[in-house]
C-alpha cells in the first residue's frame, strides 16, 4: 500500500502526539528551576531510601502525608543542586577529568578498596562508573563555587575549639559505645517496591525466628545472613556513634541490651539487630581532638554559609513547583 505525503505527514503527527502522551505519563514535571526542569523521576529516585521506610505504616492517611513530605524535601534539595549548577555554569566554574580522577583516587583510599571492589560498591548504589563520574563533576563544581563564594566567611577561633572541646568532653562521659550482631537480606540497586517488601517480610520472618526460645542468633546468621559478616556469625563488634549509617545506629544506640530488631533499612538491604553489649567511652583529651574539632566547626560554619548562599540565589531565582 502507498502512502501519499499528507498521510505520511498525519502518520508523524499521530505518532508525535503519541510520543508526548507517553513521555507525559512516564515523567512529569516537579519543578522549573529558572531555564531548568527537575522530572519527578529525579524526585522520586533522590527519596527512594526514605520512601521505602513508610511502606510499614499503617494507615494509610498518614503514610501518604510522610510521602508527601519526603518528596517535598527532595525537591528542595535538588532545587538548590540546580542552582548551584547554574551558578557554577555561568561563572565558568570547569572541573577538568583530571580532578574527577583524584576524587575518585581519594574515594578509594577513604574506603581502602581497589577499582574492581569501587565499582561493585557503584553497582550497589546504582551508578555506574560513567554516571558516577558525571555525578562527581557537578559535584566538585558545587563545592568550587561555594569555596569561591561562602569560604572565606568561615572563621573557627581556638576559644571556638577549646568551647567545643568542653561540649564534646561532657557529652562523652555519658556516651556508650555498643556491640553489635545483624542478619543482612540484601537488596539489588534500584529495586522495585515488591522487592523491597519482599525482602522486608523475609527479614521480619528472620527477626521472629531469632527472637523464638533458645536460638543462637550467631549460628543463625552464619545460616541466612546475606551480610559480608556472615561468616563470624554477623559480628560487627564495638563501634562508636557516627560510625555507622544513622538509621542503624538509631536502633544500636537506642534499643535496649539484647534487644532483636524489626527490620532497618539501609542501602544495602534490610538489617535485624541482636544488642550484645554496651559499654562507657573515656573522653579523649584536648590535643588529641582539637584538630578533628576544628575541622568539625568548620564544616559546620562552612554549611550554614553555603544555606544562606543557595538562599540568596533562591531570592533572585523563577521556580514554579509542579508538584
Amino acid at each position: 500500500m502507498r502512502w501519499g505525503g499528507n498521510n505520511r505527514r498525519a502518520m508523524a503527527v499521530a505518532l508525535l502526539v503519541t510520543a508526548a502522551a507517553h513521555a507525559e505519563l512516564v515523567d512529569k514535571v516537579a519543578a522549573v528551576v529558572n531555564r531548568d526542569i527537575i522530572p519527578l523521576s529525579e524526585v522520586n529516585a533522590k527519596a527512594a531510601m526514605e520512601l521505602s521506610r513508610t511502606q510499614g505504616e499503617p494507615d494509610g492517611k498518614k503514610r501518604n502525608e510522610l510521602r508527601q513530605q519526603i518528596l517535598m524535601k527532595a525537591l528542595d534539595q535538588l532545587i538548590g543542586e540546580r542552582l548551584l549548577d547554574q551558578q557554577a555554569k555561568d561563572l565558568n566554574v570547569e572541573v577538568s577529568e583530571a580532578q574527577i580522577d583524584a576524587g575518585i583516587d581519594d574515594v578509594k583510599k577513604q574506603n581502602k578498596i581497589d577499582g574492581e571492589q569501587f565499582e561493585k560498591l557503584l553497582l550497589n548504589e546504582g551508578y555506574t562508573l560513567a554516571s558516577y563520574r558525571a555525578f562527581m563533576k557537578k559535584h566538585m563544581a558545587r563545592m568550587t563555587l561555594i569555596n569561591l563564594k561562602v569560604r572565606a566567611k568561615v572563621k573557627v577561633s581556638d576559644e571556638d575549639v577549646k568551647a567545643e572541646y568542653a561540649r564534646y568532653a561532657k557529652a562523652e562521659s555519658d556516651d556508650v559505645e555498643v556491640h553489635v550482631r545483624h542478619l543482612l537480606v540484601q537488596l539489588p540497586a534500584g529495586a522495585s517496591p515488591a522487592q523491597v517488601e519482599d525482602a522486608r517480610k523475609k527479614a521480619a520472618g528472620l527477626a521472629a525466628e531469632a527472637r523464638a526460645p533458645g536460638v543462637d542468633f550467631a549460628k543463625l546468621a552464619r545460616a541466612k545472613s546475606e551480610g559480608a559478616s556472615k561468616d563470624e556469625g554477623g559480628d560487627l563488634g564495638f563501634f562508636r556513634r557516627g560510625v555507622m549509617v544513622p538509621e542503624f545506629e538509631k536502633v544500636a544506640f537506642n534499643a535496649p541490651l539484647g534487644t532483636i530488631s524489626d527490620p532497618v533499612r539501609t542501602s544495602l538491604g534490610w538489617h535485624v539487630l541482636k544488642i550484645e553489649e554496651k559499654r562507657a567511652l573515656p573522653a579523649k583529651g584536648f590535643e588529641e581532638m582539637k584538630e578533628a574539632l576544628r575541622e568539625q566547626l568548620f564544616r559546620a560554619q562552612l554549611e550554614k554559609f553555603s544555606e544562606q548562599y543557595v538562599q540568596e540565589l533562591r531570592g533572585q531565582a523563577v521556580i514554579a513547583l509542579k508538584m
